[in-house]
């Protein structure tokens, strides 16, 4: 048979599809890295266009690349802080707002490959459809949101807005989890052909949750350059909580828009996902113990805490070091992905 003929009947192959959907798993890493790096030299808005289709080619020539920085002058943020900027310095930041934009769009075409392959192969088991097609309309959707996020600094503002941010990174993140569970409940199908999808157990989803907030108020610290505001642990400069730290003219908007507080919030918050986390390692361990299972999530998520929370330290006190700062999100991004792989294990049912 062809390799181009398409089977005449189901021939499901979960394992080579789990191992795709890692790889895109990784693509969104690596795009999450590549978006902390734009967000922290300042380059997200150095494309002050959307152009899905065109602006895969970057300007070519000396015309092309005065006219991409002439557009950059026209934003708030080259009057408020880069007036004495050279064009060598706008290709710096060009950059790595075009890298992300590229790799966002290698994302959807890696995605649609996979799953248009698969289709034609026959090669997709029942009921993994749906998901497919549900996490490549999460995609599309996570382009549009990149585009609102940078459309709130093009105007009034002169970097884009923090709380958009956090939405496109937890968007991300829901991207990148749906992958992550999808591929792992592929797997277990490999392995036992009445495999049923992993439920998501209530320890696990607390878990998840605790971590997704502390996610969210590192991408409020990132946007508000809340990191920079002290320098200092356990301690904000001489105090556990700084005086007048709270702006009452605020009231709950401290929560989001205050810089002091919003840092206060992620170091202490920190904490709380700990716990939650290792709640869920203690529960994943026994689990393993009582069916034999390894036990390489547990170790995994144990081991990312610790570096996680090094690294956390370490960026307030290098004073957000980008390469420091990059690996923390990086991190963050890797624990979760552990925190999914201990909590589907809690969640797999016993196939008899």
């Amino acid at each position: 048979m062809s390799l181009l003929a398409r089977p005449a009947a189901p021939a499901p192959r979960p394992r080579p599809l789990a191992h795709w959907l890692f790889v895109v798993a990784a693509l969104v890493f690596a795009i999450v890295i590549v978006g902390g790096v734009t967000r922290l030299t300042e380059s997200g808005l150095s494309i002050t266009e959307w152009k899905p289709i065109r602006g895969i080619i970057p300007p070519l020539n000396a015309a092309e690349w005065q006219a991409e920085f002439d557009n950059y002058k026209t934003i708030p943020q080259y009057a408020a802080f880069n007036l004495h900027m050279t064009l060598e310095g706008f290709k710096a930041i060009y950059f790595w707002e075009y890298l992300h934009r590229l790799l966002a769009r290698g994302i959807g075409v890696v995605l649609a490959t996979v799953m248009l392959v698969a289709w034609w192969r026959r090669a997709i088991p029942a009921g993994y459809g749906w998901r497919m097609v549900g996490i490549f309309a999460l995609g599309g959707l996570q382009g549009a949101i990149g585009w609102w996020m940078v459309y709130s600094g093009l105007s009034a503002r002169t970097e884009v807005s923090h709380i958009r941010l956090a939405v496109h990174l937890i968007a991300a993140l829901l991207i990148f989890s749906a992958l992550v569970w999808t591929a792992l409940d592929l797997l277990r199908l490999h392995r036992y052909a009445a495999a049923r999808p992993a439920r998501l157990t209530r320890l696990g989803l607390a878990a998840l949750l605790i971590l997704g907030v502390q996610i969210m108020l590192g991408a409020f610290v990132a946007g508000l350059r809340a990191g920079y505001a002290f320098a200092s642990w356990p301690k904000m400069g001489d105090d556990w909580f700084p005086a007048g730290g709270w702006n009452p003219a605020l009231g709950l908007a401290n929560l989001y828009d205050n810089p002091i507080v919003v840092q206060f919030l992620h170091r202490w918050w920190a904490w709380i996902a700990l716990i939650a986390a290792l709640a869920v390692a203690r529960a994943a361990k026994a689990q393993a113990s009582a069916s034999g299972r390894a036990t390489g999530p547990v170790h995994a998520v144990a081991t990312l805490l610790v570096v996680q929370i090094g690294l956390g330290i370490a960026t307030l006190l290098t004073g957000v070091d980008l390469h420091v700062a990059v690996a923390h999100q990086g991190i963050a991004v890797l624990l979760l992905g552990a925190l999914l792989w201990a909590a589907h294990g809690l969640g797999s049912r016993k196939v008899s």
